[in-house]
């Protein structure tokens, strides 16, 4: 019988062997700092709000896993990020173990209201590992990665004690959004009384392939992070967490700002917000995603408030699908805020080659059947 696995702090002095493991497990297609930047791995190494624990064999001293909690200062938002074990070393716990242990000093000791995970869907192994450790699936992200080929991701989250229990009700959202709701109940056992579907239909968008205003995308990360900290010196009006723009999308006219953080080396983007509002900028959301994908990103998502419904409405209408909802996740005075996220891929979807477990399916289903109802023409629109 193996010895248990000593569990210890990541520290800078490991950062060659952990660019080793991370390359073992996932080779060179890894889009993820965590494992692939020293410079990157030692700034969260050291930071206050963060902790990366490794696992080490207690026999040999050899680095066996790695797992980290991503956190920031100011939120009270966490993310499990580059879970690795060894190919020598796995169906061992050790993933599981790692997970527990960082759970325990984010969570439990309070740092922290809830922690995320986005999990890959090519087996159900990820699945499971944080299932067993208390997270529950939240969603689907449908090709929201590239790495050897596009990939879908299932999004998962724990909450700390009570924290569900001080969601900030809504009271009406787009009808498009209902079933998301009521999987959301049924998954997770939270409730949505008295929901309705807000009145009117939704805006039509503009014809496909209509003309719009050129915009240009400025790629300049530390230009576009003055930028965006002068815009937005204090948390109102954004909130996305652990996401830092670097890039920055606007008319000729300079009429509107997009922030957006692109990652090329894993094909997507996400749209963080826009000055003066972000309904400045809810009528030029197709060229906006069209800016994005000419840039690499195939998939781009929006993280909006569940209480905003022009925001939301604006992002269906421009062939946004919700794939995710997260409850409890921005902390407002004693309460919190539910969460949708919404995506758009410009890369065909293909749901073929996906594991999922049965408390994830779902939300698959119910991603299906709303990207159908987006996307492919009614019966009365087929016949004329």
């Amino acid at each position: 019988m193996n010895p248990d696995p000593v569990i210890t702090p990541a520290d800078c002095a490991d950062i060659a062997e952990l660019r080793q493991l991370y390359y073992a497990v996932y080779g060179p297609h890894y889009p993820v700092a965590l494992g692939t930047d020293p410079a990157e791995m030692a700034r969260l190494i050291e930071d206050p709000h963060s902790l990366w624990l490794v696992a080490r064999c207690a026999d040999t001293g050899a680095l066996t896993a790695s797992a980290a909690i991503h956190g920031e200062a100011g939120s009270r938002i966490g993310r499990l990020e580059g879970i690795a074990v060894h190919p020598g070393h796995r169906s061992a716990g050790l993933a599981a173990a790692l997970t527990e242990a960082l759970c325990a000093g984010m969570l439990d000791t309070g740092r922290l209201d809830s922690v995320y995970a986005t999990v890959r869907t090519v087996s159900a192994g990820p699945q499971r590992v944080v299932a067993r450790n208390g997270f529950r699936p939240l969603g689907i992200l449908p090709n929201a990665v590239d790495l050897s080929s596009r990939e879908s991701l299932a999004l998962y989250a724990r909450h700390s004690t009570g924290v569900l229990d001080r969601r900030i009700p809504v009271t009406e959202v787009p009808a498009p959004l209902l079933p998301l709701l009521r999987t959301a109940e049924s998954t997770l056992g939270i409730g949505y009384p008295g929901v309705r579907a807000a009145t009117g239909p939704l805006p039509s968008a503009p014809p496909h392939g209509a003309a719009v205003e050129r915009l240009e995308m400025i790629e300049a990360p530390a230009f576009v992070r003055r930028r965006f900290r002068e815009r937005f010196p204090g948390a109102e009006g954004w909130f996305y967490p652990l996401h830092t723009p670097n890039v920055l999308l606007t008319p000729e006219d300079g009429g509107f700002e997009v922030y957006a953080y692109l990652n090329r080396a894993g094909g997507y983007g996400s749209l963080l917000t826009a000055h003066p509002d972000p309904a400045a900028a809810a009528t030029h959301l197709e060229a906006v995603t069209r800016a994005l994908a000419r840039a690499g990103a195939g998939y781009v998502e929006a993280l909006v408030p569940l209480a905003h419904q022009e925001a939301l409405t604006a992002f269906l209408a421009q062939g946004f699908v919700a794939g995710a909802l997260y409850p409890a996740m921005r902390a407002d005075g004693d309460g919190f805020h539910d969460y949708a996220v919404l995506s758009r891929s410009s890369e065909r979807i293909d749901f073929r080659g996906v594991a999922v477990e049965p408390p994830l399916q779902p939300y698959l289903d119910c991603y299906v059947s709303a990207w159908a109802s987006t996307h492919l023409p009614t019966s009365s629109e087929v016949a004329s």
